[in-house]
């Protein structure tokens, strides 16, 4: 007897959590997890903010499993999310490579960016920081980003910058810097953001675009000097440090991921998935975690993160364009 009761008890709560997430959606729907498709490899700062969602949101949503599909510089993983079922049962992570850069630097994609989605929230933003070897910095007398432009207007040619690869954000926010200063520095791609860090911490390039997630830590060592964040505003995570707007009006760049779904996803089913993430956003363990890694939560309505998309997507055709960089 106790048995069945035990059972009983279980399959009772294991109804109840598969009832919560999807109550309005498929009746076989209640007892499948939902699915969150991750673009890039675990560990990074995407994968890490996407899991300990998914933790905070499974109270309300039942089980969550996160699925890592990397490759193609995210578009492999965004085109799963895109080629999905609309049924409340596989969302994903969109990001500004997935979104807003991709569509412009790849000539063959496997998706629309604007079509074939259904935003949820936009989750995050991450400021990018201007950052330079101390060392280097101290030895060409460089303390502001005025310096830095001085320096580069002064000698010609001579500095140069690292980033991630062709097309990177690094590499664009590099361009637009370039061209809103009106000086010239030789773009060096790297094979991704750490081999770019390691190569700055080494000294082998001047000064780079990085995230400040990423690079934070070698910042408060001191390995790492910080001219200027390229937030509109100064980052609270670091108010010290001024936005590159001060010196050169108008310039605004940030790495920001949110939350899709595939298109027509249920206005009822976004509404709960919404509810239930930006929920987990704006709890106080959740926020304090973020700032750790240097991320400021978003949590905006769908149809904000969708306008935000429709902006960035635009913001970077240009970009791209000038850079003129392109993956085959």
């Amino acid at each position: 007897m106790r048995m069945g009761h035990h059972s009983l008890s279980r399959r009772h709560w294991l109804a109840l959590a598969g009832a919560l997430p999807l109550a309005a959606g498929p009746a076989r729907a209640q007892a499948r997890p939902l699915r969150l498709i991750v673009p890039y490899a675990p560990g990074g700062p995407i994968d890490v903010t996407a899991r300990l969602l998914a933790e905070r949101v499974q109270a309300s949503l039942g089980p969550v499993i996160v699925e890592n599909r990397p490759g193609g510089g995210g578009n492999i993983g965004a085109d799963a999310i895109a080629k999905a079922a609309p049924d409340g049962l596989t969302i994903g992570i969109a990001a500004v490579a997935t979104h807003a850069i991709n569509p412009w630097l790849y000539s063959r994609m496997p998706y629309q960016a604007a079509t074939d989605f259904t935003p949820i929230t936009q989750i995050l933003r991450v400021p990018n920081v201007l950052v330079m070897n101390t060392e280097v910095a101290e030895r060409l007398k460089i303390a502001t980003l005025a310096d830095l432009i001085r320096h580069a207007k002064a000698h010609p040619g001579r500095l140069n910058y690292g980033s991630g690869g062709n097309g990177s954000a690094g590499h664009l926010a590099g361009e637009m810097f370039k061209k809103a200063a009106g000086i010239f520095a030789v773009h060096i791609p790297y094979h991704g953001g750490n081999p770019a860090q390691l190569a700055l911490l080494a000294g082998q390039v001047d000064f780079n675009f990085d995230n400040l997630a990423t690079a934070s830590a070698n910042i408060r060592a001191g390995k790492l000097k910080a001219l200027a964040v390229t937030t509109a505003q100064r980052s609270s995570l670091m108010p010290e440090v001024p936005a590159v707007a001060e010196t050169l009006k108008g310039f605004e760049v940030d790495t920001w991921w949110g939350l899709v779904g595939p298109a027509q996803l249920p206005r009822e089913l976004v509404q709960r998935l919404h509810q239930a993430f930006a929920g987990a956003l704006q709890q106080p363990e959740v926020k304090s975690r973020f700032a750790q890694l240097m991320a400021e939560p978003v949590g905006n309505t769908p149809e904000q993160f969708g306008e935000f998309m429709k902006k960035e997507l635009a913001k970077y055709e240009k970009l791209v364009q000038a850079s003129g960089a392109k993956v085959d």
